[in-house]
């Protein structure tokens, strides 16, 4: 067969791939044999651009990792390919990349002892080709569909997510599926869903979850190299890990982690997360691909939207500058306790107002101000730990405890004011109320209030200095 002849009769991009035959049935060398003339151009259009790893013109009977890192979803697709003769059509969007692949792989039947072929054809386009996308099979169609009919009537995101999670682990016949949650600049991460086989010897990510698992997870995104995907199925793919992250490799091999599929999860062009999944069906990687890839795509936007609602509802109700709940989330609690919502035995109030603060503005400027509140909304924190910690609003703080006794709250209270005398530390005026029978909340923050002037009454008349007004 004219191999040469064979390319030149396509008008896209196509070359004809070899993949070494090996007796143990594991990945051999993946060379580009011939290419025509489309191919050729791209490929040195691709060193020109900074693409390619080489800046060397095509050679024929040339290691495909001449003109590009080694990919292994790239080499999964020709083993499927040229040794099981399985045809392969992929839509892929490397990220990170402004361009799409459109590729088709079909198999050759050449004899050759030595090694299997396929064709390998693409298509380069600017953008999204939305059609090329949803051309999925009839299983995965059915599988993202049930995904994304589950998510959008979830009306607990959290509890409709594990369904989803257990329904994927299943369909990948999974030891374990897990959704991590990332944010790289806070330095934080969580499981946000995951699934166990019951028979199994996995345990959940959760186990291993220290402070400094974020730095693993940061190591994937080299690992991952600007693929959508990572598939590890076989001993070859394990090796390519021990060698660019021993680390990772040994904490696998500890997890008894025999093969792995690693997923992005992106929201407005950065990773939110991850989707794992450990000791899958390889038997049917490329279908599980498919339908990991494009559940990923609806399972990235509802977890972004749920991210961003929580977001809302946080800035809504805490103090941007202390970090306290804030005068919305202080009315929003007592509305609950006048309503009836909130059952309790006893409760105090205490209201805690700043001395001092205007000086600290006006001779110090606004930024010493601030660092001064942030202090005094800390010593209250710290000090009522059993209680809610308001920001009333200025200088004001309010804190609410139910079903605490009196002589702890009351202890904690005079050691505050007694703190307060000394004017080298933050200094608060307080009105605390107690009532042993609950009573009226209402009545607890007059009352409290009432006492609370007092305090700054007798203060100022002490340091006439210090008066705001």
């Amino acid at each position: 067969m004219d191999l040469q002849k064979f390319v030149d009769s396509f008008n896209t991009m196509t070359c004809v791939v070899s993949v070494e035959k090996r007796e143990d049935g594991r990945l051999g060398r993946i060379l580009y044999e011939v290419a025509n003339k489309p191919f050729i151009e791209a490929t040195e259009q691709a060193v020109r651009d900074g693409y390619a790893i080489t800046n060397e013109p095509f050679k024929p009977g040339s290691s495909y990792e001449r003109y590009m890192k080694k990919e292994l979803n790239f080499e999964h697709f020709c083993y499927q390919c040229a040794i099981k003769k399985e045809p392969i059509h992929a839509y892929i969007r490397p990220e990170h990349f402004d361009f799409c692949i459109n590729l088709v792989m079909l198999p050759l039947n050449i004899d050759d002892p030595k090694k299997a072929y396929c064709s390998y054809s693409q298509c380069i386009s600017p953008e999204v080709d939305y059609d090329a996308m949803s051309k999925l099979s009839a299983e995965t169609s059915s599988t993202v569909l049930k995904t994304c009919i589950k998510l959008r009537g979830a009306q607990n995101l959290q509890k409709t997510m594990d369904e989803v999670i257990k329904d994927i682990r299943e369909i990948c016949n999974a030891s374990y599926c897990c959704i991590l949650l990332t944010d790289f600049s806070e330095h934080t991460c969580s499981v946000f869903s995951d699934s166990v086989k019951n028979s199994s010897n996995q345990r959940s990510l959760r186990e291993d979850l220290t402070h400094d698992f974020i730095d693993f997870a940061k190591t994937w995104i080299d690992i991952l190299a600007n693929s959508n995907c990572l598939m590890l199925e076989n001993e070859d793919d394990f090796e390519i890990v021990k060698k660019r992250n021993p680390k990772w490799y040994a904490s696998l091999q500890q997890h008894d982690v025999d093969s792995l599929i690693l997923l992005p999860i992106e929201a407005n062009n950065r990773i939110i997360g991850f989707f794992w999944v450990a000791n899958f069906d390889t038997s049917k990687a490329l279908q599980i691909k498919e339908i990991l890839e494009t559940s990923t795509f609806f399972i990235a936007s509802e977890i972004a939207n749920y991210q961003l609602v929580n977001k809302l509802e946080e800035l809504s109700n805490t103090d941007l500058l202390t970090g306290l709940l804030n005068r919305n989330s202080m009315n929003n609690r007592i509305s609950q306790f006048v309503n009836g919502e909130i059952t309790y035995k006893s409760l105090a109030v205490i209201f805690a107002d700043l001395n001092g603060l205007k000086p600290v503005n006006d001779i110090q400027g606004h930024d010493a101000g601030d660092q001064l509140l942030k202090k005094a909304s800390c010593i209250l924190t710290e000090t009522f730990t059993e209680g809610e910690v308001y920001r009333a609003g200025g200088d004001e703080f309010l804190v609410i405890i139910t079903d605490q006794p009196k002589d702890i709250i009351e202890a904690k209270v005079k050691k505050i004011h007694e703190k307060s005398m000394d004017l080298n530390n933050v200094s608060f005026s307080l009105g605390f109320y107690y009532n042993e029978e609950g009573g009226s909340i209402r009545k607890a923050m007059q009352e409290a209030d009432v006492q609370m002037y007092e305090d700054k009454k007798q203060f100022y008349a002490m340091h006439p200095e210090l008066k705001k007004r």
